[in-house]
């Protein structure tokens, strides 16, 4: 599916995926972030706790949703496809001004969402201003091109990585969570051998990226987000190599970026500009 083409004279709603283990307890800064976007005390959040299996995920988020100043929160679960298409699970989306997806396995959330009204409703409604985060699988399902499972280890490998349809926010990027604990740069680097004009974005744990209305990413957290660009990839053996053998990739360009780093998503173009100031 395509992005939801922006109304004129209004801007997106931010895009935050988290690579996951966001800090729940102490510093909070992530989801606070989050709640400052949506409004702060006037936040109406929708937590979508679908991709999960466990019966805790949905309180848990609620509760500190709740703890963090806001008073209207609630959780949306879908058990089959029927659930995503009820008028009134649309009307309701389309009041909140944030929706939240939480971790799991993203290839529930494809499956149960994926071409519903529920889920159509989340682009017009991110087109037009809400913002939408997710957390490991709630960020990988966030992009129109979802990694759905892979293999870990830091070279490409034919075979290594699966892609399926996700929400379809954008179709900028590609990304992959838990990163540098979960060893996922070779799939997602496969991933872009198959999308080269699309942007990686591998977020480690407890850190996000957050995306704003003029596609320009900032970085939050503790861990790093790893920019993979594919622009200028001049070789790929991604179509001539069996199925386990190493892919070899030419002309890739890599960033590591941090807390108060950023990437341009229109220009391609990385920056530390924040970070030289606060040296000065």
């Amino acid at each position: 599916m395509c992005p939801s083409k922006v109304p004129d004279g209004e801007a997106r709603g931010w895009i935050i995926p988290i690579g996951g283990a966001e800090e729940k307890e102490n510093d909070r800064a992530i989801l606070a972030r989050f709640v400052e976007l949506c409004g702060g005390a006037e936040a109406d959040i929708v937590v979508i706790p679908t991709a999960s299996k466990l019966a805790a995920t949905r309180p848990r988020y609620v509760a500190i949703f709740n703890e963090l100043g806001v008073a209207k929160v609630e959780s949306m679960d879908f058990d089959t496809r029927r659930d995503a298409d009820e008028p009134r699970r649309v009307k309701r989306i389309h009041q909140a001004t944030g929706v939240f997806f939480t971790g799991g396995n993203q290839l529930r959330l494809g499956t149960l969402l994926g071409g519903t009204a529920v889920a159509k409703a989340i682009r017009l409604c991110n087109a037009s201003g809400t913002h939408v985060a997710g957390t490991s699988a709630g960020a990988a399902f966030l992009s129109e091109h979802m990694i759905a499972f892979g293999e870990e280890g830091p070279t490409p490998i034919a075979g290594m990585v699966r892609l399926a349809p996700g929400l379809g926010l954008t179709n900028r990027f590609v990304i992959d969570q838990h990163f540098r604990q979960r060893d996922r740069l070779g799939r997602l680097t496969a991933a872009l051998a198959f999308n080269p004009f699309a942007i990686g974005i591998g977020l480690d744990e407890d850190t996000a990226a957050l995306i704003s209305p003029d596609n320009v990413v900032e970085v939050l957290g503790s861990g790093g987000v790893t920019v993979v660009d594919a622009a200028d990839l001049q070789f790929s053996s991604m179509a001539q190599v069996e199925e386990g053998e190493p892919v070899c990739l030419l002309g890739l360009s890599f960033h590591i970026l941090v807390a108060g780093a950023t990437f341009n998503l229109h220009t391609r173009k990385a920056s530390a500009d924040a970070l030289l100031a606060a040296k000065e």
